[in-house]
């Protein structure tokens, strides 16, 4: 995608934005090299003779007269092998590198390839000479980690016939097939391609959502689920654990791939997440997290233009491997970083401002980000199927969810766990705020769950119109007393306890409950909604709740969570059961 060179000159320097003269054919969206050190750059506006450029890199020391390089090409990403388990910064340099070449700080001006050069990977064909291919086939694999085959696909634009083809160990520059084309064009095939970062890479056809994605959460997975090929946010002020939450999706979802996107986030935290992944054992395949997750850590030290790209880099390396026939998972934090380089920007480029700043195709932007999620039919000649799903949290200033980039985000995506500082503050994490939170895969979900678990619906709408009738009754209950309420308003929030404390708070640090498969979740959520429905008969016999509350085995329901087994569940409310029974027996007699 290389284009013809065209050689400017810096005319005048505004932090992020540089405006320059000369660079006659350049395009908006081409790619530029400013100065004397090559700093990356990009094409945002062209008035007259003025070319205003968004400088990914830090613009210190740069003055006028310095030459500006145009490329004639767009952002593009590198795609091949070698992406797996790496971070990268928010242009696709090798953080690992930098830090080889440069030491912990980066310094302007680097230019590193994306993918290893001097690494040798065994390309396995899938097809022979003669075959007929065409663009998205995949004409080999190589195994980039124990659990992910890296396929490697005829680029897009090419349909032709395999004229050479061979098993071996290549670099990624290296060709490894020829094609040759309907009009006798002979196409050169390597392992690494690239692609626009802001152009979606194309697909036969877009389908209807059907399975959901697994994330191990329990008030994610059966009350506020995502689907695969779904879009969710997950606003929430400071301190409410937005990014403890994004990681856990990241650790334990179902999804074949992780990409992690750190946008604008604090170093310790992303310092934090590279940490512990390589440690963590991976609970489908037993093998190491790493192996199948890929970092951007573009944080909030590094130049704030480069959080614009980031996402875009994020987004186009999922759907290359959502092209090769796998889930993929999403995850940026935050968009609202994102959006504050946008207002940056914007405000350099003396833009006429919209709502608190923000530029006026703000919703514009987060609407065609969201909307590059999706499952789809992949191209090629067999029939494949992939998807990527987008989560992203949203930061609003003081937990205001009305600000822009928070009520211009609802609109456009398919889940909202909206977390809650008063949650956070009495420790009950995930703090996602079951009255605000809202979900619209339910119904698309619903012949998923009724193959594993015919009662979820009823099980999930009686839990939640639980936890609105306590959210009513404890208002109340502030004003009179809890004690001054019936006994049967009284067993609702006791009800309402053991939903919020036994299934919706989750320890993120325990062995077990860190993660909790969708049988577990059923099995606690059906055992706490029936141990409702076994209490209300004997409260209405004249048995008071404190005595019900004291009963021992109902605490022990309070540690569901903790139980590995389905069995052990199931023996706690058999102890239940029982000791109802025995208490209801002693007041009969009583009575009598």
């Amino acid at each position: 995608m290389s284009g013809r060179e065209v050689v400017g000159k810096v005319k005048r320097v505004n932090g992020s934005l540089v405006i320059a003269e000369g660079l006659t054919g350049a395009k908006i969206g081409d790619v530029v090299y400013i100065g004397n050190l090559k700093l990356i750059g990009e094409v945002v506006r062209i008035t007259g003779e003025d070319f205003a450029l968004q400088c990914y890199e830090d613009t210190s020391g740069l003055q006028p007269g310095e030459p500006v390089i145009g490329t004639g090409s767009p952002l593009v990403a590198e795609l091949g092998p070698g992406l797996i388990g790496e971070i990268f910064d928010g242009l696709e340099r090798s953080e690992l590198e930098l830090w080889r070449i440069s030491g912990p700080f980066i310094k302007k001006g680097y230019k590193i390839a994306p993918l290893r050069r001097d690494k040798k990977w065994h390309f396995v064909p899938r097809v022979r000479v003669g075959d007929e291919v065409q663009e998205g086939d995949i004409l080999g694999t190589v195994q980039e980690s124990s659990v992910i085959e890296h396929r490697i696909m005829v680029p897009i634009g090419v349909r032709g016939v395999v004229k050479r083809i061979e098993e071996g160990d290549f670099t990624v520059d290296e060709t490894i097939a020829e094609v040759e084309t309907a009009s006798g064009n002979m196409v050169e095939v390597k392992m690494a391609q690239t692609w626009p970062v802001r152009i979606p890479r194309p697909y036969r056809e877009r389908l209807p959502i059907t399975e959901p994605l697994f994330t191990g959460q329990r008030v994610i997975d059966t009350f506020f689920p995502i689907a695969k090929g779904g879009t969710a946010a997950i606003p929430g002020g400071f301190g409410s654990g937005k990014t403890v939450t994004l990681q856990q999706i990241a650790k334990w979802s179902d999804a074949d791939i992780v990409i992690y996107v750190g946008c604008g986030e604090r170093g310790n935290e992303m310092a934090d997440i590279l940490t512990h992944f390589p440690e963590l054992e991976d609970p489908r395949t037993g093998k190491k997290l790493i192996e199948r997750a890929i970092f951007i850590a573009n944080v909030s030290n590094l130049p704030v233009a480069a959080r614009e790209a980031s996402v875009y880099f994020g987004v186009t390396i999922a759907e290359y491997f959502r092209d090769q026939g796998y889930d993929v998972a999403v995850i940026v934090d935050s968009t609202s970083r994102w959006a504050e380089a946008l207002r940056d920007m914007s405000g350099r480029l003396e833009e006429i401002p919209a709502e608190e700043g923000y530029p006026a195709y703000l919703a514009e932007r987060i609407a065609g980000f969201y909307e590059r999620a999706g499952r789809v039919i992949t191209l090629g000649s067999r029939e494949r199927f992939g998807s990527v799903t987008i989560m992203g949290a949203v930061s609003p200033p003081g937990g205001d969810f009305s600000e822009p980039v928070t009520s211009t985000t609802v609109r456009y995506v398919g889940a909202l766990w909206a977390l809650d500082t008063e949650l956070a503050y009495r420790r009950h994490f995930p703090a996602i705020n079951w009255l605000r939170s809202f979900t619209k895969y339910v119904d698309v979900l619903v012949d998923f769950w009724r193959k594993h678990d015919p009662e979820w619906v009823r099980y999930r709408e009686r839990a939640l119109s639980i936890l609105e009738e306590a959210s009513r009754l404890e208002e109340i209950a502030s004003v009179v007393g809890e004690k001054s309420l019936p006994e049967e308003q009284r067993l609702i929030l006791l009800e309402s306890e053991m939903i919020r404390e036994g299934f919706l708070v989750q320890n993120a640090f325990h062995p077990v409950d860190r993660y909790c498969p969708p049988e577990r979740q059923a099995k606690i959520l059906h055992v706490l909604v029936d141990f409702y429905d076994l209490a209300l008969p004997l409260i209405k016999s004249g048995i008071p709740v404190d005595k019900i509350r004291e009963l021992r085995s109902v605490m022990e329901l309070l540690r569901l969570k903790e139980k590995e087994k389905v069995e052990e569940i199931e023996e706690v409310f058999e102890r239940v059961k029982k000791d109802l029974q025995t208490l209801r027996s002693k007041y009969e007699v009583r009575t009598a």
